[in-house]
């Protein structure tokens, strides 16, 4: 069966907005789909942040991915509290990271039992769909039941688990695909990179005969 790989961070928030067409993708075509979370840019190499190309860059995403996001009719607000803590001013990245790393793994650890897709389609929407302080109280926890998985048995294994270097194995990946930023959809070493390309990515797999719907696909 083809594999599609999904290169995916819990701070993109066109990773977010791409989380229905994941789901899409799944049940729309007889395809394998392996969820690779990787950690933001901004974790993975800081300094990019400082260029003067990426602040500009910044400021575009700060305007086209609430407008994507009113074009697609999802809800959209900016995590509260970030996924990374960071100096928005000064874009310098916080020592102590409590949420990214934990998030990360998790999202790893959701791929491990199957359900990947489904808890980050879950979590996204709590962070960047409006709700405050999604970090507190049941929110996750019931973010993970919906997706049909366990939070706190997920937590245990992420304490005493590789989660760390299938990270990075992810990352390599990425890279090895030609390609660094998310989402990401990559089919016979070939990515798709960004929300809107999913429609190709589509086409691409329909003619490759994988469509549900076409003569002789499972």
């Amino acid at each position: 069966m083809k594999n599609v790989d999904i290169f995916w961070s819990f701070r993109s928030p066109y990773s977010y907005l791409a989380t229905p067409d994941m789901l899409a993708l799944k049940k729309d075509f007889a395809i394998k789909t392996t969820f690779r979370p990787v950690f933001p840019i901004a974790i993975r190499d800081p300094d990019i942040l400082f260029a003067p190309a990426s602040m500009k860059k910044g400021r575009y995403i700060q305007l086209d991915w609430e407008r994507r996001a009113e074009f697609l009719g999802m809800a959209h607000k900016w995590p509260s509290p970030d996924p990374i803590v960071q100096d928005l001013k000064t874009l310098k990245i916080a020592a102590e990271q409590p949420y990214i790393y934990r998030l990360t793994y998790l999202g790893v650890e959701a791929q491990r039992l199957g359900r990947g897709i489904e808890f980050a389609a879950e979590v996204s929407k709590l962070t960047f769909g409006g709700l405050q302080d999604w970090h507190l109280g049941e929110h996750l926890a019931q973010a993970a039941k919906r997706a049909g998985l366990d939070l706190a048995s997920m937590d245990e294994a992420i304490a005493n688990g590789d989660h760390k270097l299938e990270v990075a194995r992810n990352q390599q990946l990425l890279d090895e695909a030609g390609h660094w930023g998310v989402p990401t959809f990559v089919v016979d070493d070939e990515p798709f990179f960004g929300q809107d390309r999913v429609e190709i990515l589509r086409w691409h797999l329909e003619g490759l005969g994988l469509s549900r719907d076409t003569k002789g696909s499972a």
